[in-house]
């Protein structure tokens, strides 16, 4: 019984046959091709780190999301990756340390220990964008814009984009006087949108900002939210700061399908500014999640303004349009005149020829052949596949 359970998987963990990894594949050179000639250089961490690099900054989360083994070598306690953002961040603050601008991209396997949800993997093919070195809200609309054209170049476009601010709930939560594990509660009940236990948290809490915070997961739509929220939030800095840049993205992004969200809020401990998820396809779960990470650097010794996105593209092929394949073309095994240069042109073109290689059972269909090239009147033709 063991022998024959040999090639069961774990759970959530699966393989990707050939039409799903040929779309992968070619999903993942377009759009990082698209990253290239928008000059994000494309850097490919290591898949396992000594783990207090390898979440540094980041919070608990990931820590609970990364397995973790011992290294025979050192002794030391390593991880493999479950999010390639903070090993791309440690390469811009230690390994290219520059001092202006710097964009990267990234596609790689991460694992997770457990699924995110009842369908998700445990090993998503992470890919990602990220812009160092520009505190300004430029860098923000310049990723968002991006986001939007690489789902669109994958044939699913944004349906909608929410876009909250950590500015927000990070000054509502420090006039609120909360200590930190009440406060990463109140995170969480509003992630959650739990108004209820939202209330009995903040029952406490003094006015104005109890009316304030309980408002938050009310304060959703349009960019006339930002302004409802100048109106009935407190006055204070670090809430202007952040409604003013809620106010630049709406201008800037008025062609793409952004609604703002301010209870929408991520990473408790990594996430410091704009915060953004990008939904379609049909999916009720965010294809692409995203922000600003500026306070991450720091934990490596040097901390630099950061903020990208990134999404799961075996995610993302699963909401692919249905597109019509073509499937190979099945060439003769012959000497005949003129045969491999006709097999070399076809190649050149992106077409898939395969020798029919002889003394098999089975038909050639199961092998992705629905053409065959044939000889007629001197001159290799290209004929639906005949006899299958």
């Amino acid at each position: 019984m063991k022998s024959l359970m040999r090639w069961v998987l774990p759970d959530y963990i699966q393989d990707a046959l050939p039409s799903e990894a040929e779309q992968l594949e070619s999903l993942r050179r377009k759009l990082l091709d698209a990253f290239r000639v928008r000059g994000y250089q494309l850097v490919a961490p290591p898949m396992l780190e000594y783990l207090d690099s390898l979440i540094t900054g980041a919070g608990q989360d990931l820590d609970l999301r990364t397995f973790k083994l011992v290294d025979q070598l050192s002794g030391r306690t390593m991880g493999v990756r479950a999010d390639m953002t903070p090993q791309v961040t440690r390469i811009d603050a230690h390994l290219l340390n520059r001092t202006g601008v710097s964009r990267l991209c990234y596609c790689g396997s991460v694992l997770h220990t457990l699924p995110s949800s009842v369908t998700a993997t445990r090993e998503p093919l992470q890919l990602g964008a990220e812009l160092y070195g520009h505190g300004g809200i430029e860098a923000d609309v310049e990723i968002l814009r991006l986001l939007a054209e690489v789902l669109r170049l994958a044939d699913v476009p944004a349906s909608r984009i929410d876009i909250g601010h950590m500015g927000l709930f990070h000054a509502l939560a420090a006039r609120a006087g909360l200590v930190p594990g009440r406060e990463e509660e109140l995170f969480g009940l509003l992630q959650a949108k739990d108004v209820p236990g939202l209330r009995a948290l903040v029952a406490d809490v003094p006015e104005p900002v109890r009316a304030a915070l309980l408002l938050l997961p009310e304060l959703y739509g349009g960019a006339e939210v930002i302004e409802r929220a100048a109106a009935l939030l407190p006055q204070d800095e670090e809430i202007a700061a952040a409604l003013k840049d809620l106010r630049a993205l709406a201008k800037s992004l008025s062609g793409l399908p952004i609604s703002f969200d301010l209870a929408d809020l991520r990473g408790y401990h990594y996430h410091s500014g704009v915060v953004f998820a990008a939904y379609g396809g049909g999916s009720p779960a965010a294809l692409a999640l995203g922000g600003r990470y500026d306070r991450v650097g720091a934990a490596f010794g040097r901390a630099r303004p950061a903020t990208g996105f990134s999404l799961d593209l075996r995610e993302l092929v699963l909401h692919l349009p249905g597109q019509q394949v073509s499937g190979a073309i099945l060439a003769p095994i012959s000497g005949e005149a003129g045969l491999v240069a006709e097999i070399d042109a076809l190649r050149g073109r992106g077409e898939i020829v395969m020798d029919a290689l002889p003394g098999h059972e089975g038909t050639w269909n199961e092998a992705g052949c629905d053409r065959q090239l044939v000889l007629r009147g001197g001159r290799w033709t290209v004929e639906p596949l005949q006899g299958e």
